[in-house]
């Protein structure tokens, strides 16, 4: 009986606590040409909410209560609000971002491939969600750019996307200013239309693989570079990728790969 307990415990973990047991990931930004006003500034990144009929969403909204504590002066939302935009998916959207998290100063966000529907190709879909987060007071990045406090953001739709054309924003990307990219899928990185950028580039989607054994083995990874699992990968190039692990789920399982709402304090590079 014991030894059926202790072979069981994994999977309950790994389905009933692990998903549901965010951690709230602290780290600086160093941004370049960064406003001496935004030094020590806090920049929240919330990703991949996936909200649907596969986990209990309610805890999204427990999870909104909880960064509201940190106060944060700006955030930012990197796709995949929805799991499968079902108009039941929806409805409970609005529910959850009636608690949405806002900073101080801006709020932004931007679409991932779920937000296009089943087959990432629903337009339709997209837009009623960029209606629904507008009502919410965020501002949606679609392939464009806003600068707010001195600081620029860049948005692009989601690579799979039938809106990916983020070369215009770049065409206008001036290295003299600070800037901040969010890209909800990280294989973006490995395409030709970053025009010379330098800096951070923000990012979701893979959801850490949700399930790994660090060294050894991450089996679900949605990307062509499997390079790009989760946090902080140097570019090589000038750009610095952040890959945040979601807070969300496409399937209510984790293991050794916790729910993540990240916490940066940006300083001067």
């Amino acid at each position: 009986m014991q030894l059926s307990l202790l072979e069981a415990f994994p999977g309950l973990y790994s389905w009933q606590i692990e998903p549901f047991w965010v951690e709230f990931v602290r780290r600086k930004l160093p941004i370049k040409n960064l406003p001496e006003a935004l030094e020590g500034k806090i920049l929240m990144q919330i990703s991949d909410l996936h909200v649907g009929n596969r986990f209990d969403w309610n805890f999204l909204i427990e999870s909104f209560q909880k960064a509201k504590q940190f106060n944060p002066d700006f955030v930012v939302y990197t796709g995949d609000f929805v799991n499968h935009g079902t108009s039941e998916d929806q409805e409970n959207l609005e529910k959850v971002m009636n608690h949405a998290v806002h900073g101080k100063l801006s709020t932004f966000a931007i679409l991932g491939n779920h937000d296009y529907g089943k087959n990432w190709d629903d337009t339709e879909c997209s837009e009623k969600i960029c209606d629904t987060l507008e009502s919410f007071g965020i501002r949606m990045l679609k392939n464009s750019s806003e600068e707010s406090h001195g600081l620029n953001f860049i948005g692009f739709e989601d690579l799979w996307s039938p809106n990916f054309y983020p070369e215009k924003v770049m065409e206008s990307y001036d290295p003299s200013k600070a800037h901040i990219v969010l890209c909800h899928n990280p294989d973006a990185c490995d395409r030709d239309i970053w025009n010379g950028y330098k800096g951070w580039i923000l990012s979701g989607h893979t959801h850490g693989g949700q399930c790994r054994i660090p060294g050894i083995i991450t089996p679900l990874l949605p990307v062509e570079n499997r390079r790009y699992v989760s946090g902080e990968i140097d570019l090589q190039d000038g750009r610095m990728l952040y890959i945040n692990r979601a807070i969300g789920h496409s399937f209510q399982i984790r293991f050794m790969v916790r729910p993540e709402i990240t916490v940066f304090t940006l300083t001067r590079a």
